[in-house]
């Protein structure tokens, strides 16, 4: 008998040692071919990580957060993640409908200090669900959204022809409001003045997908309004503090910029620092860690962890929002379905993309598999689908 317990724990071990090898072949092999897409591409930095719910299962980072000042980028360094940052909003709508503020079902106009009528359909409402789900029918004014960016020159060296080329973008600094409640009041009310029939779609709320950057932001200053809070002190409170983020944060804090990565146009231009007015639709600061503790955090709620939300709140932030018989124009349900901002793609994953200038970022879990990836690189990468895809085969 003791000989066939001693075998069996020979075998054990043996097959955990052989589980360990194969796992750490698997992970040089992926280090290798990371490698190959930050040379081919020329990226001045990026941090990748897989992440299960008890957190980092791989970490790797490439190339440099300082070109200039030979600085490494790293799994600390701190850079924005653009539209990545709605996965937070989406966070902090479903913990404000935990806290009765309001439902997914809510008219804005019902919380709002002002209403919003689309000139189009007058009659129509528009329901916080349709702002999570982009059918809310406010769309991003190319003439407005982009004046809405503030860049910082004075902080730290820069390249000024990519000032002067972003110029040329619509990043003109002409808006010149100081809070999202100024802001939208000017953007969406009658008697704003920047309101415009082109701020609104042509169709009804609910029946056309049509990204949108304003409508998010939208969402978080009704959190503002029901809360009494800030949204940069409701994510602290509900997000960053239980989670230990120490390093996220939605505003520069120029006391810790040597951990700023540089963000880059290409290797030898690099962008002022900047921030975003409607800051909750892409100016979440942070790092590789930091977001890594997020992203278990939300794996270990989809399995029912109720650190963040409750058990109702996660499925309901994460249940298909479209069927083949509902689906508006603009969404092909054979790709992706949508949650509560969160794309649910048809390969089962589960996730977010973010783009800005300088930035590349993308954040996902396999619910399958509770195992999850996420990568930041501080320039705008034209097609992520390399390092997805590297990443995604690795939580089959």
């Amino acid at each position: 008998m003791a000989k066939k317990i001693l075998g069996y724990l020979l075998l054990a071990g043996l097959q955990l040692i052989i589980n360990k090898c194969t796992a750490q072949h698997n992970f040089d092999t992926l280090t290798a071919k990371l490698n190959r897409v930050v040379t081919r591409d020329s990226l001045p930095g990026l941090t990748v990580a897989l992440v299960n719910a008890e957190g980092i299962v791989y970490q790797k980072s490439f190339g440099f957060a300082d070109i200039k000042n030979n600085i490494k980028y790293n799994a600390n360094t701190v850079q924005n993640i653009g539209s990545v940052s709605k996965s937070l909003i989406s966070i902090a709508i479903m913990k404000a409908v935990e806290l009765k503020y309001f439902t997914l079902e809510t008219n804005i106009n019902d919380i709002l200090p002002f209403k919003v009528i689309n000139p189009n359909h007058p009659n129509d409402t528009i329901t916080i669900k349709e702002l999570t789900n982009h059918t809310s029918g406010i769309i991003d004014n190319e003439n407005i959204y982009p004046n809405s960016y503030r860049f910082y020159p004075a902080l730290r060296s820069y390249d000024k022809e990519l000032l002067e080329l972003i110029g040329t973008k619509g990043y003109q600094e002409k808006i010149k409001d100081t809070s999202m409640k100024t802001f939208f009041y000017n953007y969406l009310s009658k008697e704003g003045a920047y309101y415009s029939a082109k701020n609104f779609s042509s169709n009804k709320a609910g029946t056309a997908y049509s990204y949108s950057n304003l409508g998010s932001a939208l969402a978080a200053y009704l959190i503002e309004i029901k809360s009494g809070l800030s949204y940069d002190k409701f994510t602290a409170k509900y997000i960053f503090q239980p989670l230990k983020m120490k390093n996220s944060g939605w505003f520069i804090d120029v006391k810790k910029l040597e951990n700023y990565a540089r963000l880059y146009y290409n290797k030898d231009k690099d962008f002022p620092l900047y921030s975003l007015l409607t800051y909750p639709d892409g100016g979440l600061r942070t790092s590789c860690n930091d977001l890594s503790k997020y992203l278990a955090a939300v794996i270990k709620g989809y399995s029912g962890d109720t650190t963040l939300l409750s058990n109702i709140s996660f499925k309901q932030m994460f249940a298909p929002m479209f069927t083949e018989t509902n689906a508006p124009q603009g969404i092909r349900l054979s790709n992706r379905n949508k949650g509560v901002f969160w794309n649910l793609y048809s390969d089962g994953t589960i996730g977010l993309d973010g783009d800005d200038p300088g930035v590349s970022s993308y954040l996902f879990f396999n619910p399958a598999t509770g195992l999850g990836g996420l990568f930041l690189c501080n320039k705008f990468i034209d097609n992520k689908q390399a390092i997805v895809e590297l990443l995604v085969k690795e939580t089959l």
